[in-house]
């Protein structure tokens, strides 16, 4: 198998219109492709976080809630790099996200901290240096 690089991300919202709002206008994350399947009652949006990284964001009438713990099995969180902690919290707080410390990271020495989407889904704001 030779992986070539990840492809997309794909996450289930509670409900689709606040998911939406949230990864588009707080996120700012570009639609694609937005598609209604009338036989599932249920919407897909491909949405582009910057070139070559999707996100899908599905919808489905009454999905199950899931555990969501940082260290609960599956899915620990989704880390998005940023130039700014600093700045990306600030931005994020303003649009009234409440967003967790900022920490460091032991091994690598770079600041991030945490905040979570409309459904608990845990983020990461990762600083990544241009160039880095």
């Amino acid at each position: 198998m030779n992986l070539k690089r990840m492809h997309h991300v794909a996450i289930i919202g509670s409900n689709y219109e606040r998911s939406k709002a949230f990864y588009v206008n707080v996120l700012g994350c570009k639609i694609i492709e937005e598609t209604y399947r009338k036989e599932r009652d249920s919407y897909k949006l491909d949405l582009e976080v910057a070139p070559g990284y999707q996100i899908e964001l599905f919808s489905f009438p009454n999905p199950p809630r899931r555990p969501s713990r940082p260290e609960a099995c599956g899915l620990r969180h989704l880390a998005f790099a940023v130039e700014s902690v600093e700045d990306s919290k600030r931005e994020l707080e303003q649009q009234g996200i409440d967003v967790e410390s900022i920490r460091v990271d032991e091994l690598t020495g770079k600041k991030f901290t945490f905040f979570a989407d409309p459904d608990g889904l845990p983020l990461e704001l990762y600083e990544e240096k241009e160039g880095e």
